[in-house]
């Protein structure tokens, strides 16, 4: 992961390379430090907006409109206070006295600016957001942590969850998607943390992959015939490497005519189809009850005549029952795992396997992963930032007691830019996959998709 702040154009990254990319501010000047006197303003018209407005009434009005009478109210009440202050200086006050009151408070430019995919609130005065795997230092302050509180509790209302000493932390889905995850002191001892990855609508296709970089055409070519030849396929990474984007784009070349089950905690996919059944798993309550794990949801799929699986992501004991599945009539079955290479992928699954509570000795774990997967895609995050496939690695079978696989594609690193952009290609190496017979049977030549100048024969 590369840091940067705002500041500087200098970031260091686990290699303690430095690189100068220009940095690009998103908020403006909107969230910079107040003098006192304007920060006592703002305090004070927020006090009587309180008293004056009834905002549980504003907030049946929806959103644009509720802001809309806030924002009237907090004019007039400036107005009032200050009447000198003019120009941007008023306006300025204004927009903090109502993101306070119906908003994020310093949040919203964050939470509304599409180009960013994480918020980060370490403390009132440390806000981080990323950007194109990036993150940046924002200029952006909290008062104090009575305000971060503040804007947690406008967060997870509306969800019905809540989060005290009791419940000192919580996972949640968003209305709009988005994931928030908020830890209360004194499990971190320093300041409530926030988290928020942010959904993206717009969830690129493989086309969009291809135009910048994270897939070759071949490889889309070859991944569109695995996927509609029905291979078992599961995406690999390391966190925020895109793997959810990656099993996005390859479900668009599931046919129409099957239909699918998805799998996930919480639902991120954003599949095309029409016959699609999402299912999203329920953490217990306050009581600690009534909790719906995605292995309960997945055994559930199979009595839902699915001909298509897709597990979000496999984290735990529902890894066994998902290669059932694959192994017993569901191929064509996608997932991802947290794992930063197709060995640890294996070795990830197979702990997770004994997480299941079944006696299983590792040898037949393990025949059953070499039967179940047929690809594993492994993604990772470079130090520029980017995210790139870095290689594909067919399961081929078991040797002894070891988990076979071959290399089909990999990355290759040609050059590191002045500005510190790595550039690079995913090449086939040559290696002819093992279920290239079933391409054969489909009419499909694995030749006119991937040119390897007679190196597969």
């Amino acid at each position: 992961m590369t840091l940067w702040k705002n500041d500087g154009n200098a970031a260091v990254n686990g290699d303690n390379w430095i690189f100068n990319l220009p940095t690009t501010a998103t908020e403006t000047d909107e969230y910079a430090p107040l003098s006192p006197e304007d920060e006592q303003l703002v305090t004070r018209v927020h006090q009587r907006l309180i008293q004056e407005v009834d905002l549980k009434a504003v907030e049946k009005l929806g959103a644009q409109r509720g802001r809309e009478a806030v924002e009237a109210a907090t004019r007039s009440l400036v107005v009032e206070s200050a009447p000198a202050l003019y120009g941007e200086r008023k306006e300025l006050i204004i927009k903090r006295v109502v993101d306070d009151a119906v908003g994020l408070g310093p949040l919203e430019p964050l939470v509304h600016d599409p180009s960013i995919s994480e918020v980060m609130v370490n403390s009132p005065d440390e806000v981080y957001f990323e950007r194109d795997g990036i993150i940046y230092l924002s200029a952006l302050r909290f008062r104090d942590k009575d305000h971060i509180l503040l804007v947690v509790d406008r967060i997870i209302a509306p969800l019905g969850r809540r989060v005290d000493e009791a419940s000192p932390y919580v996972d949640a889905r968003l209305q709009d998607g988005s994931r928030v995850n908020i830890i209360i002191p004194p499990l971190v001892p320093r300041s409530p943390v926030v988290t928020i990855r942010k959904f993206r609508p717009d969830k690129y296709n493989m086309q969009d992959l291809v135009a910048n970089n994270t897939f070759s055409q071949q490889l889309a070519d070859f991944l569109r015939a695995c996927v509609q030849l029905r291979l078992n396929i599961v995406v690999s990474g390391g966190a925020g490497t895109g793997k959810t984007t990656v099993l996005n784009a390859l479900s668009q070349y599931i046919p129409e005519r099957e239909r699918i089950i998805t799998i996930e905690d919480p639902i991120e996919l954003k599949l095309q189809q029409r016959h699609v059944i999402s299912a999203e798993a329920r953490p217990a309550n306050i009581e600690g009850r009534n909790e719906v794990t995605q292995r309960d949801l997945l055994r559930n799929a199979l009595r839902m005549r699915p001909d298509r699986i897709i597990v979000g992501e496999v984290r735990g004991p529902e890894a066994f029952d998902m290669m059932q599945a694959m192994n017993t009539g569901h191929e064509g079955s996608l997932t991802t795992v947290h794992a930063n290479s197709p060995r640890d992928a294996i070795a990830r699954i197979e702990n997770m396997v004994l997480m299941s509570g079944f006696d299983l000795p590792s040898r037949a774990i393990r025949e059953q992963m070499a039967s179940a997967f047929h690809v594993i895609i492994q993604l990772s995050r470079f130090a520029d930032g980017s995210r790139r496939i870095v290689a594909v690695n067919e399961v081929v079978g078991m040797e002894e007691l070891t988990v076979t696989m071959q290399e089909l594609f990999k990355f290759h690193t040609t050059s590191i830019e002045a500005d510190g952009r790595i550039t690079g290609s995913l090449e086939p190496t040559g290696i002819m996959p093992t279920f290239a017979e079933r391409f054969s049977q489909a009419g499909i030549a694995l030749e006119t998709i991937i040119p390897t100048m007679g190196r597969w024969s």
